[in-house]
């Protein structure tokens, strides 16, 4: 198996990496593997054979754009592919979208919990409409959050709410849909065109369940990924390969879908 995708890691840069992993691994009472650089992350890669790593960042503040989007300019490469993010308080969110659009990025990071929003907020409308209509990909944290109180800012629910008023927006829904709430996912999620991408539940779930859920579900809307620093990738693609998933169902996960949505194909 070769040209695997992670859809979902983080980095940051090398100025504040430490001290970004130092406050990260306080708050969510979780420690990193990795020390947060792109260098450690690309050396992660080669272990695991990962081809390509889809670098997720989250600005907690409108303010945050610029920087992130500068930084993603300049680590962006083959196998390096960023997603910059914006803040839903920004007051420039339509101007923001054009100019990630215009740069080349294929689509943004979102997490209800660090940008303090509900993921079907009527507020967010424009928004999604926008990055529909631009194609833009929008990958948003889903289910609860380890590192703050149990409010569901992103439940599957609020998940159907958002796919339901804007079905041509490719919404990327993190850990298998919604961390640790998978019975929701289960019963309301499984089966539909929504794209789940299956960060931290590898090792949360199990294997018999997660599984299920994974062949349940359909083929070409699962993505692999690891939420690297916060799991190992080779961990994390070995829990995958122990599930003996049939080959072309494995290939699909891994590489075949994230590589059309990329646009690397």
């Amino acid at each position: 198996m070769t040209k695997i995708i992670d859809f979902h890691t983080h980095a940051f840069p090398d100025t504040i990496a430490a001290s970004a992993i130092a406050s990260l691994e306080k708050s969510g009472n979780i420690k990193a593997f990795l020390n947060g650089t792109i260098a450690n992350l690309l050396q992660a890669m080669d272990q695991a054979e990962i081809e390509t790593s889809v670098i997720c960042s989250i600005a907690t503040r409108p303010q945050q754009f610029q920087p992130i989007l500068d930084w993603s300019l300049a680590i962006r490469s083959p196998r390096i592919i960023p997603f910059p993010s914006i803040h839903p308080a920004d007051p420039e969110i339509e101007s923001r979208l054009q100019q990630i659009h215009e740069l080349g990025f294929k689509g943004i990071k979102m997490h209800p919990y660090y940008q303090d929003f509900f993921l079907d907020d009527l507020a967010l409308g424009p928004l999604y409409q926008q990055a529909a209509e631009l194609g833009l990909l929008v990958v948003v944290h889903t289910g609860y959050d380890i590192a703050y109180p149990r409010i569901r800012r992103a439940d599957p629910q609020r998940i159907l709410n958002v796919v339901r008023q804007f079905p041509t927006l490719k919404l990327i829904t993190t850990h298998l849909g919604g961390w640790d709430e998978w019975h929701d996912v289960k019963a309301k999620l499984v089966g539909k065109p929504i794209y789940m991408e299956m960060s931290f539940a590898l090792d949360f779930l199990d294997k018999d369940y997660i599984k299920e859920i994974l062949l349940s579900h359909p083929q070409e809307y699962i993505l692999f990924g690891t939420d690297s620093p916060w799991a190992d990738q080779l961990t994390s693609l070995n829990m995958l390969k122990n599930l003996k998933l049939p080959p072309d169902f494995l290939s699909a996960i891994t590489r075949e879908n994230g590589a059309r949505l990329l646009g690397l194909e």
